[in-house]
């Protein structure tokens, strides 16, 4: 079970706590917890906890350099102990957190956008276990996955910003053409359909609609059926998964999968994934 900590989230931390029931499923372990990176990257504050038998790190705030998280912290890549308690070549300013969850086996992840520490996730287990790096390398779907969803939330929040900038008079020359409001209210289109967070979502739509409020010609209705493989493809692409990993789900090859993909979009009318996954979205094809 998450246990949510603080009454306001931002949108890492959403992202962080939607995220760790998933990591704690993939890596087994007892208890999984985490926070988002300060401003500066001085310090990081634990506000999402999986698994936890106390509150004891409830709004811990971790400083760079100290313990294991602001090890990992200040060297930006993933560090493990094995006994926490006994372990040298950290700092133990936080074992009054540690100790009463009765953890040994703690290991930290880092997760980096444009080089830059966002999130921290621990994953820990209360016996001595060996991590290996194919163990970590194992981790990197949901790693990326999760930089993926901060960067493309990122995005959103810069052009929320361009657009709710002041307006100009209406006597003033025109700044941006009609040609390239329509292009802005495409991007904002394919960024909306890759937010999973609903709030947001409707906040992007919003401004969207703003940017193209003339009423264009109506898009060719979505058709009545897709094959059900085709429908499994996109659902998996809604996912944010690569042809690859969809094949992997799937059971299918990369070639089986980009064959689908390509039919259903042309069924679709669409001209890109995003624009298929928002298409079949409205049409109730998807989730």
């Amino acid at each position: 079970m998450t246990v949510p900590i603080t009454p306001q989230k931002t949108i890492e931390t959403r992202l962080l706590a939607r995220s760790l029931a998933d990591f704690r499923t993939h890596s087994r372990m007892d208890m999984v917890f985490g926070g988002r990176v300060l401003p500066g990257a001085g310090a990081l504050e634990i506000t999402e906890l999986c698994g936890a038998r106390t509150r004891s790190a409830a709004n811990l705030r971790v400083r760079a350099g100290a313990g294991l998280g602001g090890k990992a912290l200040m060297l930006a890549r993933p560090v493990s102990v094995s006994n926490y308690l006994s372990a040298e070549g950290i700092s133990h300013v936080y074992d009054h957190a540690v100790r009463p969850e009765a953890l040994e086996t703690i290991a930290v992840l880092p997760i980096m956008v444009d080089r830059v520490p966002r999130l921290v996730v621990y994953l820990a287990t209360r016996a001595q276990v060996g991590l290996g790096d194919r163990w970590f390398d194992s981790f990197t779907p949901l790693v990326r996955r999760l930089e993926r969803d901060i960067a493309v939330e990122d995005e959103v929040r810069r052009r929320l910003a361009l657009m709710q900038a002041p307006a100009v008079p209406e006597s003033a020359p025109s700044l941006v053409s009609r040609a390239e409001l329509q292009d802005i209210a495409r991007e904002l289109a394919e960024l909306a359909g890759q937010i999973k967070d609903d709030a947001l979502r409707a906040r992007v739509e919003a401004v969207r609609r703003r940017c193209a409020p003339a009423p264009g010609p109506a898009a060719p209705a979505a058709p009545a059926m897709l094959r059900p493989r085709e429908i499994d493809v996109l659902q998996e692409v809604a996912q944010g998964l690569s042809n690859r990993e969809i094949a992997q789900a799937l059971g299918l090859l990369p070639n089986t999968v980009k064959s689908y993909l390509k039919t259903a979009m042309r069924k679709l009318h669409a001209h890109n994934r995003v624009q298929a996954i928002l298409v079949a979205r409205q049409s109730g094809l998807i989730r």
